[in-house]
């Protein structure tokens, strides 16, 4: 039986200004010295689960982990027997776009401290530790938050920012909601001179649009990608790329970028770009939402008896629920077969790079209108091996593969020295990865997320 521990119980206190404000005030590590005793304990980078383990947390930090019995208690140190349950890293998201949907309404206006954090709030109750935003950010906001979460005045999961990301003009974020964010450049001066501010503002990343956009831009040419790229390798600055044609992700992996924002979609990854790949350790996410449109029913995930369903519904307003639900009536058959026959597209290649062992990284575009934070990163993680991939490779992915690109070097494995940021599970995710949604507690820095104190907030309904 696991025992209730108050000593390691995070505590939220709703904002001041109204009972509907985001959560914080989150107490973001235990002084208590804790064992953790569970029937597996899957250390997230490719090491086979310990069966039958334990891992000792002082002060927030693991200091050992290994078989049940191996370890010499310090002394006041308080069990915690979690009986049958699977402990893993929590996750990591290396691309969302927080702040614009607030409830049913997804726009610029949105774009506030109370809906960004809502959005983090949400993530961290599906398990989500970290996120990466990626380059539609506008004003100070973020880089408020972030500082607020770093000085430990904030919780939710944790923000990494990439400021407004560069594009040719036109070549940024799609819609209405975006106009005017991101740096529109047309000479190599211009976007290193971007490329500069955002390193002066410590951004955590750079993004940079290179396609056409469907055909309503430019493409970013080879040298402004390039004087991109090496102006962020000069300021320490990881450089990705939103991608979609296989010609230009060639030549970004010739040029020297970091990470692809999204696989190629105009034709299946060939042999040599995979290769590529691999040889100059370029991190990919997968990003598999389009998935979300081969469907002509309603997909099993957002039915009443699935555990994704579960979460949302503890997490999420009934609008927001029957909007999303509404979306699979009457669909368009011909639309569903072109949609089925480029998201095999995005399989094919996933499956090759997954053959190959490249470095692919839990990332989904979560924050798309009613690609909710949390439930996204979730479905990805199925969608990811229903394309290929082991669930062992997925929870690397998610975990400690994604840790590693953004730098988070605490975070992402269970190990000693690493901040005790985990999930503990009903079931076995090696067995079948939607496991990772049966959650029974997750845990920050050897504290325990209340989740129940999270749900007022996040299932309220919005009026505007």
């Amino acid at each position: 039986m696991i025992r209730k521990i108050s000593l390691v119980t995070v505590l939220f206190a709703l904002a001041t200004t109204s009972s509907a404000g985001p959560v914080e005030g989150q107490t973001r590590s235990s002084s208590a010295v804790v064992l953790y005793e569970a029937a597996r304990f899957i250390p997230g980078d490719g090491r086979q689960p310990i069966a039958n383990g334990a891992m000792l947390v002082e002060n927030g930090t693991i200091t050992k982990i290994g078989p049940k019995g191996d370890e010499n208690l310090p002394r006041g140190a308080i069990r915690v027997d979690l009986g049958d349950k699977t402990v893993m890293p929590a996750l990591i998201n290396t691309h969302g776009h927080p702040g614009f949907q607030r409830g049913i309404t997804y726009s610029a206006d949105n774009f506030t401290r109370d809906t960004i954090m809502e959005d983090m709030n949400r993530a961290l109750y599906f398990g989500i530790a970290a996120v990466q935003s990626q380059g539609i950010e506008k004003g100070e906001v973020m880089y408020q938050i972030r500082a607020d979460q770093e000085a430990g005045k904030l919780g939710g999961a944790r923000l990494r920012i990439a400021g407004r990301g560069i594009g040719a003009p036109n070549a940024g974020p799609g819609g209405a909601t975006y106009a005017g964010i991101a740096y529109e450049v047309t000479t190599e001066d211009q976007i290193r001179r971007a490329v500069q501010e955002l390193a002066s503002k410590k951004v955590n990343l750079v993004k940079i649009w290179v396609d056409d956009r469907n055909g309503r831009a430019p493409r970013l040419p080879p040298n402004l990608f390039r004087a991109a790229i090496d102006e962020g390798h000069r300021h320490g600055l990881q450089v990705n790329a939103h991608v979609f044609y296989h010609t230009d992700a060639v030549d970004l992996v010739n040029a020297g970028i970091d990470g692809f924002a999204h696989l190629v979609r105009d034709k299946e990854m060939d042999d040599q770009l995979v290769a590529a790949i691999v040889r100059r350790n370029v991190y990919v996410m997968p990003n598999l939402a389009p998935e979300w449109n081969t469907y002509t029913e309603l997909p099993h995930w957002l039915k009443d008896s699935d555990p994704l369903m579960t979460l949302l519904k503890d997490s999420v307003s009934r609008p927001v629920i029957e909007r999303i639900r509404k979306a699979y009536e009457n669909r368009d058959v011909t639309a569903v077969d072109r949609a089925r026959a480029q998201y095999a597209i995005l399989q094919r290649s996933l499956a090759k790079l997954a053959k190959v062992n490249a470095k692919i990284i839990l990332g989904c575009d979560t924050g798309l209108e009613d690609h909710l934070f949390g439930m996204s990163e979730q479905h990805e993680l199925e969608s990811m091996v229903n394309a290929g991939m082991t669930p062992m490779q997925v929870i690397v992915a998610a975990t400690s593969r994604a840790a590693e690109y953004l730098k988070l070097d605490k975070m992402g494995v269970l190990a000693p020295g690493k901040e005790a940021d985990f999930l503990v599970l009903d079931a076995n995710p090696l067995d079948n990865i939607t496991n990772t949604q049966r959650i029974s507690r997750i845990y920050i820095k050897g504290a325990e997320v209340d989740r129940a104190a999270l749900r007022p907030s996040l299932t309220r309904v919005v009026t505007n």
